[in-house]
């Protein structure tokens, strides 16, 4: 049973109903009608298995080709949580199969991965630290070198003014840290106190499912043991210190900065998120594999049960497309060790 600690609701600005800000839009989830199954995400050498971390990339390099799914198990083959130590290459097309990138220790129970080319960026929960994986298959750092606890979440972020940098979220204290691009890599801790259950290994609700919106420059992640969508405006401007949760609220310089965009029901321990062309989150649940779309300033616009079977299904979600007719969202699913994709 996971264990909610609750912040008190004024600490924040909440924006979840409709009536707030006028009607709400329509959704994009409606519009999808199909599922298809990508591929397997087992890795085809050692069995790894329970896929969480998944990604688009951007750009080809390596191994890996441009739309190419990225995607990290949390596994091992004998389906022990979190002893996963591999990355897996797949077309994004129906019937792909896993292309092994990389097996490394570095990557013990890969939660997350992020990327900004085509290398990816892994929140490593087990080993404890945030390797760079290059697409040919290599550790470039290993970045184990800044006290993390227990790397949950991952997203890159490029905004118009600034530089391009990772954020990574921890599990063990609700933390959030900047790792920006320059050489050698600096780390802030820009925010700490999110809620946490301390859960072991395939029962961890902590700050997840990291999105950075660039358009609007907003840093959204998914607080599962509370049942909230948060967004922190112009991350780039947090620096240490600027936010610290506590059970009374919230202190620090950059207090202000966040949001609760949707808090409640239809969330049940969302673990996940992507952000999709309109502006809409879709967020994905564990307690019931439920995607729920929200759209800022209005509130919850669709709905769609990806998985009828057991709880737990639904973890890394990636969504690409300019229109609703283009969209595509895919997804981990860990009843079938799977990436499906959503569809119109």
């Amino acid at each position: 049973m996971f264990v909610k600690r609750t912040l008190l609701l004024s600490a924040f600005a909440v924006a979840t109903t409709a009536a707030a800000a006028g009607a709400a839009p329509t959704g994009v989830l409606p519009s999808l009608k199909h599922v298809a199954t990508i591929g397997s995400t087992v890795d085809p050498q050692n069995g790894d298995r329970n896929p969480y971390g998944l990604a688009i990339s951007p750009v080809a390099g390596g191994i890996v080709a441009a739309g190419d799914l990225v995607v990290c198990n949390f596994n091992d083959a004998q389906n022990i949580q979190g002893l996963g130590t591999t990355i897996e290459v797949l077309h994004p097309v129906p019937g792909s199969k896993p292309r092994r990138l990389i097996a490394s220790p570095y990557l013990t129970g890969c939660a997350a991965l992020a990327l900004g080319n085509s290398d990816p960026w892994v929140a490593a929960f087990d080993a404890n630290d945030n390797p760079v994986v290059s697409s040919g298959g290599t550790i470039v750092d290993p970045i184990n070198n800044f006290p993390f606890t227990g790397p949950w979440g991952q997203t890159f972020a490029l905004p118009s003014i600034g530089a391009p940098s990772f954020y990574e979220s921890n599990a063990n204290d609700g933390s959030i840290v900047r790792i920006d691009l320059t050489s050698p890599f600096t780390f802030e801790k820009i925010a700490t106190g999110f809620s946490v259950n301390h859960g072991v290994p395939g029962s961890i609700l902590a700050p997840s499912g990291l999105t950075y919106d660039s358009v609007h420059d907003v840093l959204y992640f998914v607080e599962g043991n509370t049942n909230r969508l948060i967004a922190i405006d112009a991350p780039e401007n947090v620096h240490a210190g600027g936010i610290i949760v506590t059970r009374s609220g919230i202190t620090g310089p950059s207090a202000s900065s966040v949001h609760v965009i949707y808090q409640g029901a239809p969330l049940n321990a969302p673990i996940s998120a992507a952000l999709l062309y309109n502006g809409d989150l879709v967020v994905g649940n564990t307690a019931n594999n439920l995607l729920v779309e929200i759209a800022p300033g209005h509130g919850v616009v669709g709905q769609r049960n990806l998985d009828s079977g057991n709880p737990g299904a639904l973890f890394g979600i990636a969504a690409s497309g300019t229109s609703t007719a283009t969209t595509r969202i895919y997804y981990n699913d860990d009843n079938s060790n799977t990436v499906q994709v959503l569809m119109p």
